[in-house]
């Protein structure tokens, strides 16, 4: 496998699991504070860095079937991201997350997980 690859799939390592913190906390508590902003937003860094490095280092199109997965998820975290940032600067810190959003986050959430799991299993089924 390709060092740039190695490197990809490290950070999307990383990626799942400040997501995962992120989300997690969020439903729990249902409110936006300071630890869901900063690890839902440094999931999405380096789930966007991952990305590109995947790309990249891919000898396939950009546009497989995973990689339409993997952007669509990538889309749905980002507009999550911003949707949670906007309520943050609208009502503040430990604002509860309305039943919409908190829905909506977690489906981008496991939309998210359905990319990363195709991701694995294509490399461990390679």
């Amino acid at each position: 496998m390709k060092t740039i690859l190695i490197v990809g799939a490290t950070i999307v390592n990383l990626a799942l699991i400040f997501y995962s913190i992120g989300i997690i906390t969020e439903q729990v508590r249902h409110t936006i504070s300071k630890r869901v902003l900063v690890f839902v937003s440094a999931g999405l860094v380096f789930d966007i860095t991952a990305t590109i490095l995947m790309i990249i280092g891919s000898e396939n199109s950009a546009f497989t079937a995973h990689g339409l997965l993997g952007y669509s998820s990538l889309t749905g975290m980002l507009i999550d991201a911003v949707l949670l940032w906007r309520l943050r600067l609208k009502n503040g810190l430990n604002t509860r997350v309305p039943k919409g959003l908190h829905w909506y986050t977690r489906i981008a959430y496991v939309w998210w997980l359905a990319a990363y799991i195709t991701g694995a299993l294509i490399v461990i089924l390679k």
